[in-house]
């Protein structure tokens, strides 16, 4: 695995020192740009766009041709998995995604198994046509969701407000819902070992639904099980270490469970102060975030003014990727956007500048 010309991202993940906060967005490529939206047109919908390895492939390198970020993520959905274990996603017009089969009753949940990954490989032809496509310029992340938030869809069918189907089946056949889990962190572990053998760099975890749960039961469906993705997961290739990034949402008081699952780091949404989430975990991992992706809607000086405020409280020390505390809006002003590229590459070598510390 050649590594890339620009690896600041995954020296920042592994803890080592940089010249500057390297950055990327969550849904970097998305809604936002003009030329996603007609690649979108052109796919005909999501999953078409999903499934056709070469628009994959150039959604995801759209934002790199505006932007200078430090890294691409791969174009997919965290629900390619359960689509591969039969349960037939398919998105409504204005409703989101959904599943024609959702787990509702014991035998469909006792039947679930891992998928041939063979029914994945869309997934995996697109990883590998990125990495060609990027020439080696920046790394490439793949990423999955984690088997909590995999099975809040696959069980409720949809989003929802409460997810009151999965909590009811966690307390009253939890035995039931860790058959899913199981099977869902099994699932994924091959996932994300097939997306680094085709040529992912990074991998990251989105636990998008932990966070609604109190903090017994997050350690026991959620984070147990992510924890067997972490210990699952090809770390090291070629030579190369592949660093591995947990993220759940509104999981600020989790910060040192999760760290002590041993990932390479954390990802942090906007209600965490990323300087006293540093003092918590030290130097044990990375951290990643964590702007509000609403203050992209105010104004450039606002911005710049965040993006300062985010790097001032982390500091000069080693282990900081620069991202948002959740996915980009769809109506984010592009100009904002280079606001907040251009203002982390200037403010963070500022910052190290301050501090004195040697040049990486």
């Amino acid at each position: 695995m050649t590594r890339p010309v620009n690896d600041t991202l995954l020296r920042a993940l592994l803890r080592q020192p940089t010249d500057y906060t390297p950055v990327w967005l969550m849904r970097q490529a998305g809604r936002y740009l003009p030329e996603y939206r007609e690649t979108r047109k052109r796919a005909g919908d999501f999953m078409s766009l999903c499934r056709d390895a070469s628009l994959a492939c150039e959604v995801t390198l759209q934002p790199l041709a505006r932007f200078p970020l430090d890294a691409a993520i791969l174009f997919s959905d965290i629900l390619t998995v359960p689509d591969a274990m039969g349960l037939g996603l398919y998105f409504a017009e204005g409703e989101g995604p959904r599943f024609e089969r959702p787990l509702r009753d014991e035998a469909a949940i006792r039947a679930l198994q891992v998928p041939d990954m063979a029914k994945l490989r869309y997934v995996f032809d697109a990883v590998a046509e990125i990495r060609r496509g990027l020439k080696n310029s920046v790394p490439l992340i793949g990423f999955s969701g984690s088997p909590f938030t995999l099975a809040c869809y696959m069980i409720e069918g949809s989003g929802s407000d409460d997810f009151r189907n999965v909590k009811a089946l966690a307390y009253s056949r939890p035995e039931l819902l860790h058959h899913i889990l199981a099977v869902n962190a099994e699932t994924v572990v091959e996932y994300l070992n097939t997306q680094i053998a085709h040529g992912a760099q990074a991998v990251m975890i989105f636990d998008t639904w932990g966070g609604m749960l109190n903090g017994a039961a997050y350690r026991e469906f959620s984070l147990a099980y992510m924890q067997r993705i972490v210990d699952g997961l090809q770390r090291r290739v070629d030579g190369e270490d592949i660093p591995v990034v947990l993220f759940t949402k509104n999981g600020g008081h989790w910060l040192e469970d999760m760290a002590a699952t041993g990932c390479d780091a954390l990802g942090l949404d906007w209600t965490v102060d990323i300087g006293v989430a540093r003092a918590r975990v030290g130097h044990e991992v990375a951290l990643q975030g964590n702007l509000d992706p609403g203050v992209l809607m105010g104004s450039p000086e606002a911005v710049a003014r965040e993006c300062e405020r985010i790097l001032d409280a982390y500091g000069p020390f080693p282990g900081h990727v620069f991202n948002l505390g959740h996915g980009i809006w769809q109506h984010t002003p592009h100009d904002n956007v280079r606001v907040l590229v251009d203002t982390v590459h200037r403010h963070s070598r500022a910052v190290r500048a301050a501090a004195r510390l040697p040049e990486a």
